[in-house]
């Protein structure tokens, strides 16, 4: 397993580190995005879904709604996910995250169904440093691969 830390001071670090998120992304990979609410998680999934498609102005809306929220980019299939409002871990099977084997897999409050850490290749965690100014973030790949 790698781990990185790394410190972003802005918008723009938050996006430029999406794209290097997505250059390291294959097909069938499971990412989970762990913060508070409003640490960035869905900022970071916009920038790496914007990268595999290739269109900066791609909308890409949060998924807390619809829960899942599906994207074909380019010859890869990308699903953005949201369990914030999951009532149970076993729900997690209606959503349809894994019935392709191909698609990456973005998925937000991943907490909210502890079983995913086990299979993710991701492990994603933004942090609210004290005083609120940027974002600390450590990515675990189980894999050993370079983000």
């Amino acid at each position: 397993m790698t781990t990185v830390s790394i410190f972003l001071p802005d918008d723009a670090a938050t996006a430029a580190l999406g794209r290097r998120l997505a250059a390291a992304l294959r097909p069938g990979d499971l990412v989970l995005l762990s913060g508070d609410l409003g640490a960035g998680k869905t900022a970071l999934a916009r920038s790496v879904i914007r990268t595999l498609a290739g269109d900066q102005d791609l909308d890409v809306p949060s998924p807390s709604f619809a829960l899942v929220q599906p994207y074909e980019t380019g010859g890869n299939s990308v699903l953005h996910a949201d369990l914030y409002r999951l009532a149970s871990e076993r729900e997690i099977d209606e959503l349809g995250l894994f019935d392709r084997s191909d698609a990456v897999v973005l998925v937000e409050w991943p907490e909210r169904a502890p079983g995913l850490r086990g299979k993710a290749d991701l492990v994603v965690e933004i942090v609210i440093p004290k005083g609120g100014e940027g974002r600390s973030v450590t990515i675990e790949a189980r894999d050993g691969r370079a983000v």
